[in-house]
Order: C-alpha cells, then sequence, then structure tokens
C-alpha cells in the first residue's frame, strides 16, 4: 500500500523506498501538451526536494528531454484521439539489469489506431507486460514519435479495453544511489518560464552545439508558450529580446514596421537588452542612428553585419562569409509579410555554428507569428472599440427631478459586447430608458444592437406605451430574423448546398425598457417592462428593496407574445437599480452574485447614498466577488427621484 509524505495537485509521491509516482488528467485540447510539461517539471522538481536518491541525479537535460517527449506524445494523443489525456511519470531505480531511468505514460481512450511494427519492443512500463510494439512507420506516426524514439532509450505502445498507452523511458545519466556523499545539489527548477527569463549567463560557444541539439526543441517549446499568449506586439518584443539575452546573445535589438506604413516608413526600434544593463542606454542611442530593414530577397535566414555600423548613415554593411561578422540578423515575417527585424550580437568574432543560427532562426519564426497574432487582435479590438461607441449614445438625456448613474464596462476581450443602454427624451414629457442585453457577441451582437436601439427610440416617439412598443420591438426582430434566414437560404442554394431548417440564427435579446413621468408634487411616475431581463429593484430610504417588475419572455422567441407593463411612483428618496447579467451571473467559483439575493442585499447596504454612490458600490461589491476580473460585460443604471 502507498504510503503519502507529499501532496500537490495531482502528484503523489510515496515511501523513498518506493517508485515515485505523479498522474494528472488532463483536457483533450491544445493546453494539454504545455500542462504536460509543466507537470512534468514540477514532479522532478518535488522529487528532487525529497532527496530522493534517483531524482538527485535528474539533469537539466533529462527535463528537456523529458518535456519534449511528453509535448509529442500529449499531441499525439489530442490529434488523433481528441478525448482526455492521462499522463504518468515514474522513476525507477537502477538494476543489475538496467539503468535508473524516467518512465512517461500518455494514454487516451480512443484506441482505434492499428499499430505497425516490425520488431517487439525490448520492455514495457511495467513488470511483465505484454503486448508493447514499437511503431516505425513515420506516415502513419508523423515526426513527432520518431523524435520520441531519438530521445528515449526504449519506447512503445500498448493497447487494454477502452484504452491506448504510449509509454517512453529516459535514462537517467547522472544517477546516484549516495547523493549525500556526492556533495551535488538536488535538481530544483519550477516552471520553464521562469527559468528562461531568468538572468543567467550565456553558455560558451564551445557548448553551443550542445544546447542546440538538447535544449533547442524544449526551449522552443516553452518560449512559444510564452510568446502566443501576449496580446501586445511591444510585450512580445520585450519578451524575445529577454529570452535571447543572454542565452543566445550578448545582446539583441528588434525593430518593428509600421503597421500600415509602407516602403517609407522607417521602422521602430520596439526592444533593446544587453548583458550588461548599464550598456543598454548606449546601445539603444547606437542603434536609433541606423534602423534595420531586410530586403525580402535575403528570405528568413540570418545575414551577418559588421558592428559597429559602418561609415555610410543609416547602411549596415554586409560581409561576404556568412555568420563571421558579430551581429547576426533576421527577418520577423508572418502571413509573407515583413513585421520587422531581429539584430542581435555576441562578443568577438568567431563563427556562429550552423545549428544555433537555425535555433534563432526557427525562434525568430516564432516571434513573427506572435506579432501578427498580436496586431490582429489590436485591429479587432480597435474595430470593436469603434463600432461600439458607434452603437451607444454619446450623450444620456437629463431627466428633470432625477439623479441617474451609468456604469458600463464592457469585457476586455476585444470583441464588440452585447450590452447596451440608452435615456432620451419623448414627446408628452416623457423620458424613456433602456437597458439590453444582445445574445451573444461580435458583429451578430452589433446587428442586433444596431437595430433594436434606433427601433425603440422610433416606437416610443411616435407615442407607443411600454407594452406596445416591446409587442412591436419583438415583431421586428423576428421578421428581421426571417428575413436573414430566407437571405442565407438562397445564398446555401446557388452555392449548390442543401439548406436545412437552422441555417438562419435567432436574434433575441432580454431588455428592460421604462418611461418616466415627472409629478407635480415631486418624484416621477415609473412604467416599465422587463423581457427576459434582471429584475429591477426598488431602494427605499429605510433600506426596503422589492422587484420593480415581473418576468416576461425574451425578446425575438416567439410572435404570439404580448408584454404587459408595471407602473409605480418613485417618490423623492426612492432608487430604481437596473443591471444586465453581467452583474447577476458575475461567478467566483461555482457560486453567482445574485445567489440568495445578492444583488437585494448589496442594494440595501446602500441607504442614504446618492445615485453616484449607489452605483459605484454596486460596481465595487461586483469586482470583489471574485479574484478574476470579470468576463461579461458589466452595466447598471441607478435612478433615483430628487
Amino acid at each position: 500500500m502507498q504510503r503519502d509524505i507529499v501532496q500537490r495537485p495531482g502528484i503523489t509521491v510515496g515511501h523513498p523506498e518506493e517508485r515515485p509516482v505523479a498522474r494528472t488528467t488532463l483536457p483533450g485540447n491544445l493546453l494539454a501538451p504545455s500542462a504536460g510539461r509543466r507537470f512534468v517539471r514540477a514532479a522532478l522538481a518535488g522529487w528532487s526536494g525529497l532527496g530522493l536518491p534517483t531524482a538527485v541525479g535528474c539533469s537539466e537535460r533529462l527535463a528537456d528531454d523529458a518535456s519534449v517527449v511528453v509535448s509529442e506524445l500529449i499531441t499525439n494523443a489530442v490529434v488523433h484521439a481528441g478525448t482526455n489525456v492521462e499522463l504518468l511519470c515514474r522513476l525507477e531505480e537502477a538494476t543489475d539489469v538496467e539503468s535508473a531511468a524516467l518512465v512517461l505514460e500518455v494514454s487516451d481512450h480512443h484506441p482505434a489506431r492499428a499499430v505497425r511494427s516490425d520488431r517487439p519492443a525490448e520492455g514495457g512500463p511495467a513488470d511483465g507486460a505484454a503486448g508493447y510494439a514499437v511503431p516505425t512507420d513515420p506516415v502513419e506516426y508523423g515526426r513527432g514519435l520518431q523524435l520520441v524514439g531519438t530521445l528515449a532509450e526504449r519506447w512503445g505502445i500498448t493497447y487494454r479495453t477502452g484504452l491506448k498507452t504510449v509509454w517512453a523511458r529516459l535514462p537517467v545519466d547522472d544517477w546516484n544511489p549516495f547523493p549525500e556523499a556526492s556533495g551535488e545539489p538536488g535538481f530544483q527548477q519550477g516552471l520553464r518560464a521562469a527559468e528562461l527569463l531568468a538572468p543567467t549567463a550565456r553558455r560558451a560557444l564551445r557548448d553551443d552545439a550542445d544546447w542546440a541539439g538538447r535544449g533547442a526543441l524544449s526551449f522552443l517549446a516553452e518560449a512559444s508558450d510564452l510568446l502566443a499568449g501576449q496580446l501586445d506586439e511591444d510585450i512580445v518584443a520585450a519578451l524575445a529580446g529577454q529570452l535571447l539575452v543572454p542565452r543566445l546573445a550578448d545582446w539583441c535589438a528588434i525593430w518593428l514596421e509600421p503597421e500600415n506604413g509602407g516602403p517609407v516608413a522607417v521602422p521602430r526600434l520596439a526592444s533593446v537588452w544587453h548583458r550588461d544593463e548599464t550598456e543598454t542606454p548606449g546601445l539603444r542611442t547606437a542603434l536609433e542612428q541606423a534602423p534595420i530593414r531586410l530586403p525580402e530577397r535575403v528570405g528568413t535566414g540570418p545575414v551577418s553585419l559588421a558592428w559597429p555600423w559602418g561609415e555610410e548613415e543609416g547602411e549596415a554593411p554586409t560581409t561576404d562569409e556568412p555568420h563571421a561578422g558579430s551581429a547576426l540578423a533576421y527577418r520577423i515575417t508572418s502571413g509573407g509579410r515583413t513585421l520587422g527585424a531581429v539584430l542581435l550580437g555576441r562578443e568577438g568574432a568567431g563563427r556562429v555554428p550552423d545549428e544555433v543560427t537555425a535555433l534563432i532562426e526557427d525562434f525568430v519564426r516564432r516571434v513573427g507569428l506572435a506579432v501578427g497574432a498580436a496586431r490582429a487582435y489590436t485591429r479587432q479590438a480597435t474595430i470593436s472599440r469603434i463600432l461600439q461607441r458607434a452603437l451607444l449614445p454619446g450623450k444620456v438625456a437629463d431627466i428633470p427631478g432625477v439623479s441617474s448613474s451609468l456604469v458600463y464596462e464592457p469585457s476586455d476581450d476585444g470583441v464588440v459586447g452585447g450590452d447596451f443602454y440608452d435615456i432620451f427624451p419623448c414627446p408628452g414629457d416623457r423620458w424613456c430608458f433602456v437597458l439590453g442585453d444582445v445574445q451573444g457577441s461580435g458583429p451578430e451582437a452589433a446587428v442586433v444592437t444596431g437595430l433594436a436601439r434606433p427601433w425603440l427610440r422610433l416606437l416610443a416617439r411616435e407615442g407607443f406605451g411600454v407594452g406596445e412598443v416591446l409587442d412591436r420591438l419583438n415583431r421586428l426582430l423576428l421578421d428581421d430574423a426571417m428575413e436573414a434566414a430566407e437571405a442565407a437560404a438562397l445564398m446555401v442554394a446557388a452555392a449548390g448546398g442543401q439548406h436545412t431548417a437552422d441555417t438562419g440564427q435567432s436574434r433575441f435579446l432580454s431588455l428592460l425598457y421604462g418611461e418616466l413621468v415627472p409629478l407635480p408634487d415631486g418624484g416621477v411616475r415609473c412604467t416599465l417592462a422587463s423581457a427576459g431581463h434582471p429584475l429591477p429593484l426598488l431602494l427605499r430610504p429605510d433600506g426596503a428593496v422589492r422587484p420593480a417588475a415581473d418576468p416576461q419572455m425574451l425578446l425575438g422567441i416567439f410572435d404570439d407574445v404580448s408584454y404587459e407593463s408595471q407602473s409605480f411612483d418613485l417618490a423623492p428618496g426612492d432608487s430604481l437599480l437596473c443591471v444586465t447579467d453581467g452583474v447577476t451571473e458575475r461567478r467566483s467559483g461555482t457560486l453567482m452574485f445574485d445567489d440568495g439575493d445578492g444583488l437585494a442585499r448589496a442594494l440595501a447596504d446602500c441607504a442614504g447614498l446618492s445615485a453616484d454612490g449607489i452605483a459605484d458600490r454596486i460596481k465595487r461589491a461586483v469586482h470583489e466577488f471574485a479574484e478574476r476580473p470579470p468576463d461579461d460585460d458589466l452595466a447598471l443604471l441607478v435612478l433615483q427621484a430628487g
């Protein structure tokens, strides 16, 4: 029976005399390889911290190799099986027959692929296990498993009922059964991101071949994770500089082309890094005098440059011998477009090995992909902000005798949100207010918002009552959805496809709509209706809170719905709170903000506050409900009679 002496998420380490084992379950998506790499490194670090004999012998090379193998095996399982992935890591001590080893097993739950093998495996991941075979067909399994075969001492596949397991055995080269006598520190390495960005010295040139051959794959995999998650091109440039310096270069500079520049635009020096921070300002000054722009004819490979620059201003002379200069330049490209250039230098004028220049070229290619993705996100976010501003009123009307406070915070995902609002005057001494939430987000939501808000204004100013406005808006949304479905069917038919019943998509929204009419003795008469929207709450000066409307059907669902309105007086000191589901459905784990009438309780604590004070307190309560920022649009409106 295994006795636990250390407990980490998903990691169980047994008694030092037993085999250390770590296992976890990963989702079958593109994030699984990265999570698997982090898990393996965390397991090795944990075992080393316990002083387990086998773990103390784990080297950085083993961690790199294990990360690459796990990444390839998990990627293979995700791509070909698509199920959850089971990852198991186990350290095996040396025996009279075999050396110490790290065994990695990756299992999926879709064992439908036949195994091609020319020879049986020389063993398996468990004593006495049978049925293992080593696949050798590169067409069937791709280069990933060839890579596993290169790094692993032995590997294979086993099939069980409902389960396929691919395993690999990596030797622990520096295993020492008496670590206390060796005086060597244990392997203490956390996440690869921290190690990559740590200010360590660059390896000597004589170690370049080893660095490129053994550590390159793990370096590129983890660097890709760091770069791919960035949505700002300047952060990408800064991270790229930190990753290159001081590991592969003594200094580095990155220029980025203006996105809408052209041939006359000057590249921008986005990042400069030097292993000696005191040298960075002088290096930046020198580099700013001569921006780098490499012609497309040089391709994506390295271009040797003389450093410092030559006599001709603004031009960096190239040398005839490849890589003989003290600086190398690479074009940053993405989608066939030049996005900038990377310039890096090393002390001395020795030739940079081809393995290192190829590694840097591969890294710069990833920088280009990250910059391209960041620019695409920036374009989308900019368009969304412009569209969002155009869809919302530039100014809301002031209502006589009523103080209003509006909070609107679109989610920070670069996509047009579905929440909208409006306050506008109407004939007959009426003021109307709207708070709506369209299904979904992005262009589809923008279309509905662009239709709903002008229609509401038009219907209200034509003199229709609150319920009638919702009736007609519901009919308009259904008619528009029908026209969109018919247009989609025609497009499908023209393309030779077959029309299905769900070719068109319903356009529905939740809406809170009301009108205010000032009363002669103070206060206002409020008439409102809620169509599938979080109910408005009425706050009395004594702290009493009650719903101010009845729930009704969403708009744009059924055509035989008749909407009813409720009327009440908003006396001086009374406050009406209207919110979208970004408030009520704000999550913290499995809990939501409005569970157990949480919004009503928060509003009751606002008695005696102004409209601005109520809005600010509710907003803060929503933000403080969870540690993570809101992932949905947040809109709330407070109306307080004076």
